[in-house]
């Protein structure tokens, strides 16, 4: 690793220190509208962090809320009928009250419901998207998906076609494996923090989108916050790994340590190229 990597990374440490604090400041209000099997520890998450999880997914409500909320999270893990509509109108009232959205197109690919549905979100002006490799090159329509939630592609391999989807939508695309990678299709990142029990419980990427959409609502430069997000998400799984026996007990110390990541934790173990 050169010097120039050595401090850039450097910088991308203290810019998530401040977004993290930054969060803590202004607790967040976000709109979460995802899947069934996670919403109970994506809003214990965001509520750990520091911010306000508001989980508003159905007609005429959806779209109110997104105007006043600081984030919107788009998670189509389980999309049906009514959350469909719900996650069109709450788009649109973000982009016109300029809330920033992550989209996080989960399973997409060969899926004949969700994939159109993502393809039409993907060009509505996300901030964020979110999702592993294989979803990744599905929502680019380079691939077609993985093994249902799972990623069957590299994060490497999809460096280039995460950076041709990010100046093609104006998102930040954040893709998500043993190394996430971080790009506005200008500036690249990857971050080595996290750990493997992440993947062995429900919610693990679910719940890092809302994150994202917290970081989101409280800066401006979206290539920053979505970095910090992925920092603090990753310090914390490794601290709360560090504590857990297993599976069965790590959700309830990756909580903990959400709750208790601070600057000092972030500058010891953060590691950012």
């Amino acid at each position: 690793m050169s010097r120039q990597d050595t401090d850039a990374g450097t910088v991308l440490v203290e810019e998530a220190v401040r977004a993290l604090d930054a969060v803590r400041e202004h607790a967040p209000l976000v709109q979460a509208i995802t899947n069934a099997v996670v919403t109970n520890f994506t809003a214990n998450a965001l509520l750990a962090l520091g911010a306000a999880p508001a989980m508003v997914d159905i007609p005429q409500e959806a779209g109110v809320f997104a105007r006043v909320a600081s984030g919107l999270l788009v998670n189509l893990g389980t999309p049906g009928g009514e959350q469909r509509a719900a996650m069109v109108e709450a788009v649109t009232a973000a982009a016109e009250s300029g809330t920033p959205w992550v989209l996080d197109p989960v399973a997409v690919g060969a899926l004949p419901v969700r994939t159109p549905l993502a393809l039409r979100l993907r060009d509505a002006g996300p901030a964020v998207v979110r999702g592993n490799a294989s979803e990744v090159l599905a929502l680019a329509e380079v691939g077609g998906g993985g093994r249902g939630v799972d990623a069957t592609d590299d994060v490497e391999t999809t460096a280039q076609v995460a950076a041709d989807l990010a100046r093609r939508t104006g998102a930040v695309v954040a893709v998500s494996g043993p190394v996430d990678l971080v790009t506005d299709g200008r500036r690249t990142a990857r971050v080595h923090n996290g750990d493997v029990l992440l993947t062995r419980v429900t919610g693990g990427g679910c719940a890092l989108g809302a994150v994202m959409a917290a970081f989101a609502g409280a800066g401006a430069d979206r290539f920053l916050t979505t970095v910090a997000a992925t920092v603090v998400y990753g310090v914390a799984a490794e601290t709360a790994a560090a504590q857990a026996a297993g599976p069965g007990t790590f959700p309830a110390a990756f909580l903990d340590a959400l709750g208790a990541v601070d600057a000092s934790t972030v500058r010891a173990r953060a590691v950012v190229r």
